[in-house]
């Protein structure tokens, strides 16, 4: 009597999106990779609450160090989708023919929301060695990847300091390890996305000494991805996919006020941090800064466009990939056509 119960539960919640629920042996697999980051909390809320299931898909998730290590699995068929960033390796990839495209935001700074700030070491910044942004010259700065969205972002601090990229020396690694790499002194900075970022300032061993919504305001840093075989060979899928991921994000950004997880429906999202990632302290998500996510997907154009000249500039792409190749926002569209566009709940900002 339960199981029937929740079936036709589950077909008529899928027959108001417009889809058939299906039974668990008929769920098609979805390959997702993720960075570990906070701002994978959409694709873990489509999971928790069910969106994925009643849109007919099994979804598992694969950790990787950063978005551009997603790109070669993407590209021969070991993921179906990828939550990283729009890097200098996939725009190499595009250019050698192989098919991936950018479907929708996946984390961005607007105003309030620099949820991947730069980070300085405590000692040196006591010491008065950091003291402005010009005096990041020589200084050792982690990042995830190199051609990664976060090089652009520092890329951007440095201009603001009145250097050049090649003033400092980059060293890259997971977010997770900056935490340790700036405990031991084995950087001196980092540009690092939360919950890393909260984690390495409550330690002590690290300041906050701007956010990456003063950085870069409306940054593209995060986006989500889909492989072409994803697309070419199951094309409803990924529209179902991101109908799940629409409603998931717009459930996070009801979650948003002021800067923080503080809205209307903050512990759920908190509780669901806390159930998908390692940090399992509901403390620190409340702590941290949140990135911002478009509750109607779409990606911000320029902002891609701008990543992808450094890119060029600075020789890590080859070829004459372009932005607009890159790009589907077909899947979105669709998902707003029958979605609508997002009404915030009462109390969210």
């Amino acid at each position: 009597m339960n199981r029937l119960r929740m079936l036709c539960l589950g077909i008529v919640s899928g027959l108001l999106l417009g889809s058939a629920a299906v039974s668990a042996a008929d769920l098609l697999p979805v390959r997702v990779g993720v960075a570990n980051a906070s701002s994978d909390v959409g694709l873990f809320i489509a999971d928790k609450k069910g969106y994925f299931k009643q849109e007919g898909l099994d979804v598992s998730f694969f950790a990787f160090d950063s978005g551009a290590k997603m790109v070669a699995p993407l590209g021969n068929g070991q993921l179906e989708v990828g939550a990283g960033s729009a890097s200098a390796g996939l725009y190499n990839a595009l250019a050698r023919g192989i098919e991936i495209k950018i479907v929708a935001d996946k984390g961005s700074t607007p105003p309030g929301y620099g949820f991947q700030p730069l980070l300085v070491r405590k000692d040196l910044v006591d010491s008065g060695r950091y003291k402005t942004l010009k005096d990041l010259k020589g200084m050792k700065i982690a990042g995830s990847a190199l051609g990664s969205a976060s090089s652009s972002t520092l890329n951007e601090a440095l201009k603001m300091g009145g250097l050049k990229y090649a003033d400092v020396d980059r060293v890259f690694m997971a977010f997770p390890q900056h935490v340790m790499a700036l405990q031991n002194k084995a950087v001196d900075a980092a540009m690092t996305t939360e919950p890393s970022a909260t984690r390495a300032v409550q330690s002590g061993a690290a300041v906050r000494v701007m956010g990456d919504d003063v950085i870069y305001p409306n940054h593209q840093l995060a986006v989500l991805l889909y492989s072409g075989a994803f697309i070419k060979d199951n094309p409803d899928a990924g529209k179902r996919f991101m109908r799940a991921y629409v409603r998931a994000i717009r459930d996070y950004n009801d979650a948003l006020k002021d800067g923080r997880i503080a809205g209307p429906n903050a512990k759920e999202v908190i509780d669901i941090l806390t159930e998908y990632t390692k940090i399992k302290d509901p403390a620190v998500y409340r702590a941290i800064t949140p990135q911002g996510c478009n509750p109607d997907g779409r990606v911000n154009e320029a902002s891609l466009k701008k990543d992808l000249r450094f890119y060029q500039d600075d020789g890590l792409v080859k070829g004459n990939a372009t932005v607009d190749q890159a790009l589907d926002n077909s899947f979105v569209e669709a998902a707003l056509k029958d979605l609508g566009p997002y009404k915030p709940m009462a109390g969210t900002k």
